[in-house]
């Protein structure tokens, strides 16, 4: 539920924020369009894996790849560690704040794989049927 609380506030807080900003950057148009569609790929890549989340949390969802919720849990985590680095490296500590959207990624991405591992003891504990 952080996933998809993640890809609202990034969506409809973050979005109007960032459009008219770039979109009025003295940058060639084409360079603002690119940077406008990634922000776009973030927030599909956001919005899907929030819904993977959610879906391969319920054992009667009908779809299970096993990696699946290790991957967007990773994916989450690494995407928060781009913005942690991003800071740091161009601006220095003062800039953590400045781009915070680390606080709400990596801790999707912790519990996801904290979620995963228990969901797979879990697994290897139930009984097989016919077994002994």
């Amino acid at each position: 539920m952080i996933a998809a609380f993640t890809w609202a506030i990034h969506t409809f807080v973050g979005t109007p924020k960032i459009q008219e900003p770039l979109l009025d950057l003295s940058l060639p148009q084409s360079v603002s369009l690119l940077l406008f569609a990634c922000w776009h790929l973030v927030t599909v890549t956001l919005g899907l894996s929030a819904l993977s989340l959610i879906w391969t949390a319920y054992p009667s969802g009908g779809f299970r790849a096993a990696a699946l919720p290790c991957f967007i849990s990773l994916l989450w985590l690494m995407f928060g560690l781009v913005f942690i680095t991003i800071a740091l490296v161009e601006v220095g500590t003062s800039a953590l704040f400045v781009i915070p959207q680390w606080v709400l990624l990596i801790p999707v991405g912790v519990l996801g794989l904290i979620g995963d591992r228990q969901r797979r003891m879990q697994s290897a504990q139930l009984p097989t049927l016919g077994g002994s």
